[in-house]
């Protein structure tokens, strides 16, 4: 048996055994209106754009993988009872469907952030075109594969779900949602959120442009990424980078990988001369230190901020500097 072939039998094992669990401090204390947010990155991202004017309570802590996380009984108390949810959308919180679909059947008020941005399919990220984003919000000219449908009856085709490695769009998202809360909360203070909206929507521009002066000296031989499961579709649809393999070849931390999946990778990977695979803070990392050892010493294995916000020490602890972080590992990873 392969070493690859017995690290993938051990993760699933260990996969079977463990099992999310929420953070029953979730509550609500002030007099302002409640919102609820699915995401921390969401959290984070509302709670700047709304300045103060509303309660934010965020359902998932940091490390959280939003794919397979279950709410405990108080958070699902308090994603019934919120003012308003705001969820990223595209069945990106599997674990917590039944809870968000109860939720709205209960009346709360349901924004999707996704809804407010130019989506791409899941496998379109990857492109040969790196001439033509500056100024865009979204493209829609792409063919590409779709996702895998054989996680339990779940079907990982469709939109992808990780608008937010896009800071424009997720500017997009910000106005979206700034105009739901001051049309549809009782009670909100609308002027503070317009205004702390704007305001975050301009410190967003000025990333996406920190962004791309980042990864500009990036040859554009060298934009391509193998990633631990396809989450960087929009980065690579926004700044010209092709999403060449994924260790586990889906939207979905759910799904899984094969050792042919992987020995197949680590030829391209070869093929390639692909400097590194990229791998996420808050998940293992042994796949993709094991693809890694398959293929030598020469590729490194760097980690990146993708589903969840870091530590609060961490450089990933917001959702500004998390795209910072990533922009600047990315780059330093492939400049060469």
């Amino acid at each position: 048996m392969s070493r690859i072939t017995k690290l993938l039998a051990a993760l699933l094992a260990f996969t079977m055994l463990a099992a999310a669990c929420g953070d029953d401090d979730t509550a609500a204390s002030g007099d302002l209106p409640t919102v609820v947010v699915t995401t921390n990155i969401l959290g984070d991202v509302v709670t700047e754009l709304t300045g103060g004017a509303i309660e934010v309570v965020t359902i998932m802590p940091v490390g959280a993988d939003p794919h397979d996380f279950q709410a405990s009984a108080q958070q699902a108390d308090a994603m019934r009872t919120a003012d308003a949810l705001i969820v990223n959308g595209s069945d990106f919180e599997e674990g917590l469907l039944d809870v968000i679909e109860g939720a709205e059947s209960d009346g709360v008020l349901l924004y999707e952030a996704i809804s407010a941005v130019s989506t791409i399919e899941v496998g379109e990220g990857g492109h040969d075109d790196h001439d033509d984003h500056e100024g865009e919000e979204g493209h829609d000219d792409h063919e590409g594969e779709e996702g895998h449908d054989d996680h339990e009856g779940h079907d990982h085709s469709g939109d992808d779900p990780h608008f937010f490695t896009d800071p424009a769009r997720m500017a997009a998202a910000v106005d979206g949602i700034a105009a739901f809360l001051i049309a549809n909360v009782e009670g909100i203070d609308a002027d503070a959120v317009t205004e702390a909206a704007e305001a975050y929507h301009e410190e967003l521009e000025a990333l996406d442009a920190e962004v791309a002066t980042l990864i500009d000296g990036i040859p554009a031989e060298n934009r391509v990424l193998i990633t631990n499961h396809e989450v960087f579709g929009y980065f690579a649809d926004r700044y010209g980078f092709e999403v060449a393999g994924a260790i586990i070849p889906s939207g979905s931390t759910l799904d899984g990988t094969s050792a042919g999946d992987l020995a197949e990778l680590a030829e391209l990977i070869t093929d390639e001369g692909v400097p590194a695979i990229f791998s996420d803070v808050s998940a293992s990392d042994q796949l993709a230190q094991t693809l890694a050892d398959e293929v030598g010493s020469s590729v490194a294995v760097v980690e990146l901020f993708t589903e969840s916000l870091g530590d609060s020490d961490s450089e990933g602890a917001t959702y500004v500097d998390m795209v910072r972080t990533n922009a600047t590992r990315i780059a330093e990873a492939l400049a060469s």
